[in-house]
């Protein structure tokens, strides 16, 4: 029998339309996350590290900013690493991600490439890191998302006629082909297998609807992922993720919705990464 058959048998059913929620990302934190183990741990980490880029990026423009609890920092350690790497040392907080470290520094020594901001940095620094994963699945969920938000964005700055050069995030193949490519396809049709059904989710006008969409494919993109991952750390991972999207629709009405979606648009026009919720 599975490690984790108990684990994931006591996991509560969650679909993507589901209008509230008893069980949080942060109760993961604290219920299911001490009970893995450390190598399991650590892939579960590469999905709570996106909240310490979020913490690291408000920290650094702002000591005394907010920052989010759901990370795997907490607010002090962030500001201590920060501190040792601006007097030149390392940071000696346990288990700072090397990438993170990359990160505080070239921002604190504006050594970036002309054009590219520091969100945009950071999150292929992170991307380079996770792609990296000793597990397929892992490694494969975070390729697939940043192919499919550098398609967005590569389609949304052809349509307004905006240079998208400097807002695509990372160094790969289909990044390469959607900065270089002049085809309606970017030549990635045959490359990139959901790339006409993303194709078709672009072309919906109404925001909200679309990103709905957007999380649906998400959704089904892990299914078939984890279809033959039954009480194993792939199947936990996926449920994570998922219950992240629920508690982000949860919390998002319509309204702010919208208000997201044009900030969106217009950090687009200005060469800046799309907001962080929508990732």
């Amino acid at each position: 029998m599975s490690k984790y058959y108990y684990l994931i048998a006591g996991l509560p059913d969650v679909t993507l339309d589901d209008s509230k929620l008893s069980y949080t990302v942060a109760d993961f934190k604290t219920g299911i996350y001490p009970d893995l183990s450390a190598q399991d741990k650590g892939l579960v980490d590469l999905f709570y590290l996106k909240f310490d880029n979020e913490n690291v990026l408000r920290l650094l423009k702002d000591k005394e900013a907010e920052t989010d609890e759901r990370g795997c920092f907490t607010a002090a350690e962030l500001s201590e690493a920060i501190e040792q790497i601006r007097e030149g040392g390392q940071p000696e907080v346990k288990h700072f991600p090397a990438y993170l470290a990359t990160f505080i520094s070239q921002y604190l020594q504006a050594d970036f490439d002309e054009g590219i901001l520091p969100e945009n940095r950071l999150a292929a620094l992170y991307y380079a890191h996770t792609m990296k994963s000793s597990n397929p699945f892992v490694a494969s969920w975070f390729a697939f998302n940043l192919h499919l938000n550098n398609i967005l964005i590569a389609l949304t700055a052809r349509k307004y006629k905006w240079e998208v050069a400097g807002s695509l995030v990372g160094d790969t193949e289909v990044g390469e082909a959607l900065r270089t490519s002049g085809a309606r396809d970017f030549g990635l049709s045959g490359e990139v297998e959901y790339f006409d059904a993303l194709l078709k989710i672009h072309e919906t006008e109404e925001l909200l609807e679309r990103e709905k969409k957007l999380d649906q494919l998400r959704w089904d993109w892990l299914e078939e992922a984890t279809f033959f991952h039954y009480f194993t750390i792939e199947r936990i991972f996926a449920f994570l993720v998922r219950l992240e999207m629920i508690e982000r629709w949860v919390s998002l009405d319509k309204e702010k919705g919208n208000q997201l979606f044009r900030r969106m648009i217009g950090d687009l026009k200005n060469e800046v990464r799309i907001p962080a919720e929508f990732k």
